[in-house]
């Protein structure tokens, strides 16, 4: 298609002779372009600010712990307390499908002291292969390891909140003595969770200690609370959900049909659930976005119908000096890729600027969560547009070809 300044310049003076009717096409390209680029874009924001709420945590990982049972069994009574054992790490080892498996020990609502100093904290019983469940950022010093593990050492990983509590700012706490229950942990290290899903406490405001030392500490005998796991790549939680249920069960003399006696928090199961979610959800903004686009392309097309009736025999005068059916294809073609183009670049334009202040807004604790949309996306929605353009015009286009010089001047 040939577009010279002589093409432009007719298409100004079109638009400028029909500046409401222009105003009104254009207008809807502009909100059809601006709601598709901010719903992708805040669509994909939401998402990150979403999957950051689970960052650093397994996405293939599940959690064991002991309720009331539901059922009579082997001489139990319906309603027993029960609890889960150290061995029974080793029974779920045993399954092929398992990688990890990690017991948990807490104690809630307790006071940690550093010299005149204290805070309000969670105790927390771990194995170093629970970073494999739940990452913890190491700010300053290191993680509990094997050797705490092995000699019962008094050590302690602290919070980052703990820390801001007892040591002043930009304190060097590793090797200081914080003292809880009466007994003197030394710091080793210092710890803030990734994402903002914890299990049994915020991390934040928990103290680390080895699994063994607090064994001790509190007289919790072999006795676990919360059982801890992952599956190796390829399984499925749900899948050996009964399997892992029956070796809890089995030598703890639960009915294999209590579904109330052993609750089992299935990890996987939540981020297959929220990864379907926004499937639906970007599904629904390409839907709403490309609809109501095409709505305003619709627009363009029945206003450039009524521009084309108007100019009936302006186009047949055209026709008669001479004028060839291509050219007067062109123009109307010309005025509708004129007219979407604008509109759309100008809606693309606005909608990046209001996702920017979005972005802007939405910023936490250093986190900046990306509300814009790709540049590649970009330059498809102006190809986009420049096809609807064309589409637009070409009813219109067909019908001014389809004027004929003398009956055009005859109506006139």
């Amino acid at each position: 298609m040939r577009f010279d300044r002589d093409i432009f310049e007719e298409i100004l003076i079109t638009i400028t002779r029909n500046r409401t009717r222009s105003f009104l096409t254009a207008f809807g390209v502009f909100w059809g372009i601006f709601m598709l680029v901010a719903l992708i874009g805040g669509g994909q924001g939401m998402q990150q600010m979403m999957q950051s709420q689970f960052e650093g945590f397994a996405t293939n990982s599940g959690f064991l712990w002991p309720q009331q049972t539901g059922e009579a069994y082997k001489g139990f009574r319906k309603g027993r307390w029960w609890s889960m054992d150290i061995d029974d790490v080793a029974r779920l080892k045993k399954l092929d499908e398992i990688d990890v498996v990690t017991p948990t020990l807490s104690r809630w609502n307790r006071n940690a002291i550093f010299q005149d100093k204290k805070s309000d904290v969670i105790v927390k019983g771990l194995y170093p292969d629970y970073n494999k469940i739940e990452e913890l950022d190491i700010i300053k010093g290191r993680l509990i390891n094997d050797v705490d593990i092995r000699e019962e050492r008094k050590v302690a990983v602290i919070g980052d909140r703990i820390y801001e509590n007892l040591f002043e700012k930009e304190a060097d706490p590793i090797g200081k003595y914080v003292q809880v229950d009466g007994i003197y942990y030394r710091v080793v290290g210092v710890a803030k969770s990734n994402g903002n899903i914890n299990i049994q406490g915020d991390n934040a405001e928990s103290i680390i200690i080895p699994f063994t030392t607090m064994q001790k500490a509190y007289n919790v005998g072999r006795n676990i609370e919360l059982l801890c796991f992952t599956v190796k790549p390829g399984v499925v939680v749900s899948e050996i959900q009964d399997k892992i249920e029956g070796v809890i069960k089995e030598p703890h003399l639960i009915a294999p049909n209590d579904t109330q006696a052993l609750m089992l928090l299935n990890t996987e199961a939540m981020f297959s659930m929220m990864d379907n979610l926004f499937t639906g959800i970007h599904i629904l903004i390409w839907m709403v976005g490309l609809g109501t686009l095409l709505a305003g392309a619709i627009g363009v097309s029945n206003i450039m119908m009524v521009t084309v009736k108007e100019r009936t025999t302006e186009i047949g005068i055209r026709r008669a000096i001479g004028a060839r059916p291509q050219d007067i294809l062109q123009q109307i073609l010309s005025e509708s890729i004129v007219l979407t183009t604008v509109a759309g670049m100008a809606g693309i334009s606005f909608g990046v600027m209001v996702l920017q202040l979005l972005e802007l807004g939405t910023t936490d604790e250093g986190k900046v969560y990306n509300f814009q949309v790709s540049f590649w996306l970009a330059i498809g929605v102006c190809v986009l547009l420049a096809v609807l353009g064309v589409l637009a015009g070409l009813a219109p286009a067909y019908r001014a070809m389809a004027i004929r010089p003398i009956e055009a001047i005859r109506d006139e």
